[in-house]
């Protein structure tokens, strides 16, 4: 299946989690664990790069809602246009906060998978 407007980041994230807890869950041999760490940290790097682009964003967002905010309070004339501008931002700052939040927490949990798949070669 061809992803024509880009993949669903949760749902390639929870598909590799449950291939590589598979794979944990029985014997291997050493060549079979190498190619799935190989696989992993691919997957890792993938996810790393993801999470950096998103921190930008999630950067950016703040800065640009802290300067609405600011208009807002500092020029209460512009109440009526500068009002619903931070109140979107404030919304979008708030998803992109939770998807972050996804991101990091994804990438910890696979550091964790990495280990457990190099002590299979230990």
């Amino acid at each position: 299946m061809e992803d024509k407007y880009g993949i669903n980041v949760k749902k390639w994230a929870r598909e590799h989690q449950a291939k590589v807890e598979d794979f944990l869950s029985s014997e291997h041999s050493p060549d079979e664990v190498k190619k799935m760490l190989g696989i992993h940290l691919q997957k890792i790097q993938f996810l790393q790069h993801e999470r950096l682009v998103h921190l930008i964003v999630v950067f950016f967002t703040i800065v640009i809602t802290l300067f609405a905010l600011g208009i807002v309070l500092f020029l209460p004339d512009t109440l009526l246009a500068s009002g619903p501008i931070f109140l979107g931002f404030l919304v979008l700052l708030a998803f992109y906060l939770a998807h972050y939040f996804f991101l990091e927490n994804t990438v910890q949990h696979w550091y964790r998978l990495y280990e457990r798949l190099s002590g299979e070669l230990d």
